[in-house]
């Protein structure tokens, strides 16, 4: 299986049947441009069709796990209908291409770690975050409705009123904490994380497939069944890019302001 034509994610395999997928660069915050955007959604089917593969790791290299969407992409949705079409799209993509990938996935989180990085990050079927990872759902923050992976799987893994306080306030999470409130598997120190990844992947790509695929299918039901929940609060946060407060939360970002929201609402 070749991963050649991928231009913003590397790939490594480090043990037999694991494969690592590496988002980012050395010294920098990686964040998703269009072409991350899409690859991310899209490496899922290829790691399914991957003979080689019985596990994947996903990990960044760099100051964090994923920093969010960037500023041109984020433009673009907000002005252009093609764009809102296809970021939608890529966004389902994303949540069902990991939930519907038999392969075991893990993630390994340092840092910030934001946007469709973070989508990733939780809905892996093993989510192993350093000390340092500050996990931040931003989308309130930006003045659209938490939609993603918020509504399909953060009630589902630590309660709705966690999930109503993190996700309505855009308050970061410690790893220390995401762990203590089931929002990750596990959390260790940063300079264990690629180790404990690597241990768990090769004891998964050691033990019968058949059986761990087929164990995943079974709980991922759970998320299957709240698909209607993530379909609407995704859509949601599309329209809401259509509106003035996503306009005022990308100028308060860019010019690194706290946001100036309209206090009415036609709800």
């Amino acid at each position: 299986m070749s991963y050649e034509g991928y231009k913003t994610l590397k790939f490594e395999r480090p043990a037999p049947g694991v494969l690592e997928i590496i988002m980012g660069e050395e010294g920098k915050l990686a964040t998703a441009g269009m072409d991350g955007h899409r690859e991310l959604g899209e490496v899922w089917r290829d790691v399914e069709r991957d003979p080689e593969t019985r596990v994947a790791i996903l990990r960044a290299v760099g100051k964090g796990f994923s920093g969010g969407g960037d500023f041109k992409m984020i433009e673009a949705v907000m002005n252009d209908f093609d764009m809102r079409a296809r970021v939608w799209r890529e966004s389902k993509d994303l949540v069902y291409n990991i939930i519907n990938c038999s392969k075991i996935v893990i993630s390994a989180m340092h840092g910030p770690a934001v946007g469709a990085g973070l989508v990733a990050g939780l809905l892996a079927d093993i989510s192993i975050a350093a000390k340092s990872a500050r996990i931040i759902d931003g989308h309130t923050r930006l003045g659209v409705a938490a939609g993603d992976h918020s509504a399909i799987i953060w009630p589902l893994l630590c309660g709705m009123a966690k999930a109503k306080y993190y996700l309505l306030l855009c308050e970061p999470m410690s790893g220390e904490e995401a762990e203590r409130v089931g929002l990750v598997s596990m959390c260790v120190d940063d300079d264990k994380l690629l180790e404990k990844a690597r241990e768990v992947a090769v004891k998964i790509a050691g033990g019968a497939q058949t059986a761990l695929r087929w164990t995943k299918y079974s709980l991922n039901n759970w998320l299957r069944s709240a698909g209607p929940a993530f379909d609407n609060s995704l859509a949601l946060e599309i329209l809401n890019f259509t509106g003035p407060d996503a306009k005022e939360g990308l100028a308060s970002h860019q010019e690194k302001r706290k946001p100036n929201f309209r206090t009415d609402c036609a709800l």
